[in-house]
């Protein structure tokens, strides 16, 4: 018989009704942490946090800088920002390249709510198309023909396996590898969680990654390749414990293994929710817009966390001295 997981009802429900008021008091607070770009002549610019708000709101919402602006007159009537820019002018700070750090270290600090919750952790990457057609699942199954011509943008990702908050991100072309983005990314999650074990399909599977994530103290649930030897050709020794422990262990590794489809999970809700479609033209505007993207999921998990974990979503904690700059 399949084993089934019953919903928690009253807080799920109260938290998809009060979502989108929450992501903006929530997107305020996190926006509001940024230091300001300096300026030493010219026309006062609108606040960083200001637009950074209003990128974070139109990507949430899924419709053009023309159409969110209804929804900005009301947040700017709430006070969730201090000026009205016109739709040009967010059009313009999505093509800022310098914007890309920002959103890196937002999605950071929105996890950290969670940073006691979550201790095993999943990695994946996915695509994200630039087209109005074609599906990632075509492009990555070899599907497309010859005369498709799709560009991809790729989003790299490490959550956590309870409640699915993205702990790093890194976003490149469609064609890089999955392999070189595990140390970045465990790098980065283990800056403000301690990680038991991090779990990987067989992309991640290299005697490098195995002995960075060992070097953390963390156990990388990866599986070998086929064609892999129980002694690697260097001789390392942590290459051929693992192996024979995975080998000789094999319900124990399938059941923590299982864990990694909280990663397929994770993608699949950026997906649906915020659309596997990239609305941007160029590719500084694409990464942010991506970056926007995670941005929102993370900001919807925690909400979805205060309604039912309790966890009070705080950012910025006093005395933090890692505000975005």
């Amino acid at each position: 018989m399949k084993k089934t997981y019953s919903q928690i009802w009253g807080p799920y429900n109260r938290a998809q009704q009060k979502e989108k008021g929450d992501l903006q008091t929530l997107a305020h607070d996190l926006c509001a942490g940024v230091v300001d770009l300096e300026q030493a002549r010219g026309r006062p610019r609108f606040a960083l946090a200001d637009m950074l708000f209003c990128m974070i709101f139109k990507v949430y919402c899924g419709v053009s800088c023309r159409r969110v602006m209804f929804d900005l007159k009301i947040a700017y009537e709430h006070g969730f920002i201090s000026r009205l820019p016109g739709f040009s002018t967010i059009l313009r700070y999505f093509e800022k390249s310098e914007l890309r750090q920002y959103l890196v270290q937002l999605i950071i600090q929105s996890s950290l709510p969670l940073r006691n919750v979550e201790k095993s952790f999943a990695i994946d990457s996915t695509g994200f198309s630039t087209s109005l057609f074609g599906r990632w699942f075509d492009f990555r199954y070899g599907k497309l023909q010859s005369g498709d011509k799709r560009k991809w943008i790729k989003a790299h990702l490490m959550c956590g396996v309870l409640t699915n908050i993205v702990t790093a991100v890194e976003v490149t072309d469609g064609n890089a590898g999955d392999a070189p983005y595990f140390e970045p990314l465990l790098n980065t999650t283990t800056q403000n969680f301690r990680p038991r074990e991090v779990i990987g399909d067989k992309a991640y599977s290299s005697l490098a990654n195995f002995k960075h994530a060992d070097s953390k103290g963390v156990l990388a649930v990866i599986p070998f390749k086929a064609n892999a030897n129980a002694v690697h050709g260097t001789g390392d020794p942590l290459w051929t414990r693992l192996y024979h422990f995975y080998s000789l262990n094999d319900g124990w590794f399938e059941r923590r293994y299982h864990q990694r489809s909280n990663i397929e999970s994770t993608n699949a809700m950026i997906k649906m929710k915020f659309g596997e479609r990239i609305r941007s033209r160029t590719k500084v505007a694409q990464f942010n817009e991506l970056l926007c993207k995670v941005l929102c999921h993370n900001i919807c998990v925690t909400i979805q966390a205060y309604y039912e974990l309790g966890i009070e979503p705080t950012f910025w904690d006093q005395g933090d001295d890692k505000k975005a700059a």
